[in-house]
Formats: structure tokens, C-alpha cells, sequence
């Protein structure tokens, strides 16, 4: 099972946003599980289940994990084929975002874009390196910072580009014959709050 894919089929992202596959995506992820034992864990009959799992598997989003008699019966037992599993604008490829249609650095629609095309561009790159047998070379950098204030912010914006900047000019060789071009994308965006749990007064209250 992988840890994440994408799905780019429009047919299957209509197949995973389902309520009820996407329920019966989440429990195969944690586990093989027929259609008799999802039933139960769902609440539907298994004749609904199954019918759902076909739909899924003809989609690449279970797929067959073994199978074991249960009486004069042979049970199928499903898995997901992945952990967690994002959706790609090429599911939406006539209303996908392009960056390049406007450049804006400090628009959130203009990141959002970009965040996009980041799904698009590596999903197919996973894509292409799992046929070829390959391993796909990438690189990323999460962090988290507290600025004082937005005058911090906006100077941390201003070494951040010239730092980038910099390396990029420092590396880039346009002519190197056999080189390959890579894409760098740095953003930088507010940390979302996290829920807060009523307190025990709050919830006598």
C-alpha cells in the first residue's frame, strides 16, 4: 500500500469524493476486509458493499488483498491501495488553475494556484517514475515561524527572495548539456488555528 497517490481520472475522483466509498476507502486503509465485514462496519447490506467495491476497484482505488472460504463461500478480502489519496486538477483539466495566466506574489489565489499545479506536476511525475521503475528525486521543506510583527514578516520576505534568488542564480546552468530543469516553489502563508476543546466549565455551562 503507498502512503499517498494521486488520482487524476475524473471517473475516479467522482468514485472517492462518494460519501459511502469514501467511508469504505477509509476503513480498507486501515486493514484487508471483505464485503460481509464492511457491511458491518458500515451499516448496509453486503450486496450494496460489494457493489460499491466493484466500483472502486474498476477505479484503481481497492484492490485485492487474498481470499479465504467462509463456509461454501470464497470471501474476497479488499485493501486500499493507498493511505491517503489527493485529488489532481487533471480530474478538472477544462477549470484548473493556471499560475501562469497572472503572477502575484503576495495573492493567496495566486499560491493556491501554484499549490495546484504542484499536486498536477508531481502526481504525474510519480506516475511516470513507477512504470519506468524508477526512483523520482525530490525535495521539500516544512517549517513553522512566529513573526513579531508584520515589518518582521515583510524583511523575512525580502532576505527570503534574495537568499533564493541568489542560489538560483549561483546554479543554474542553462546550456549544460544533459542537465535536467527543476521547479522551485517557497510559500508562505499563516499557520491555521487549531479547534480549541470546550473547557469542563464551558461545557457545564
Amino acid at each position: 500500500m503507498l502512503d499517498v497517490t494521486v488520482i487524476e481520472d475524473p471517473e475516479a475522483a467522482a468514485a472517492s469524493l462518494d460519501p459511502i466509498r469514501a467511508r469504505l476507502l477509509a476503513e480498507l486503509a486501515a486493514g484487508p476486509a471483505s464485503a460481509a465485514m464492511l457491511a458491518g462496519q458500515v451499516g448496509l447490506p453486503r450486496q450494496k458493499v460489494n457493489y460499491h467495491l466493484k466500483a472502486l476497484e474498476r477505479h484503481g482505488l481497492v484492490e485485492l488483498a487474498g481470499e479465504r472460504r467462509k463456509g461454501n463461500v470464497t470471501e474476497r478480502l479488499m485493501r486500499a491501495t493507498a493511505a491517503s489519496y489527493v485529488i489532481s486538477p487533471l480530474a478538472l483539466a477544462a477549470v484548473q488553475p493556471d499560475p501562469d495566466r497572472f503572477r502575484d506574489q503576495l495573492s493567496a489565489r495566486w499560491l493556491l494556484a501554484l499549490g495546484a499545479r504542484l499536486v498536477r506536476d508531481v502526481g504525474q511525475l510519480i506516475t511516470g517514475a513507477a512504470k519506468a521503475r524508477q526512483r523520482l528525486a525530490t525535495y521539500a521543506l516544512d517549517g513553522e515561524v512566529r513573526f513579531a510583527s508584520a515589518a518582521e514578516r515583510a524583511a523575512f520576505i525580502e532576505e527570503l527572495t534574495a537568499g533564493v534568488s541568489a542560489l538560483i542564480r549561483k546554479y543554474d546552468a542553462p546550456d549544460a548539456e544533459g542537465g535536467r530543469d527543476h521547479r522551485i516553489v517557497v510559500a508562505v502563508h499563516p499557520t491555521l488555528k487549531e479547534p480549541q476543546s470546550p473547557s469542563p466549565q464551558t461545557e457545564l455551562e
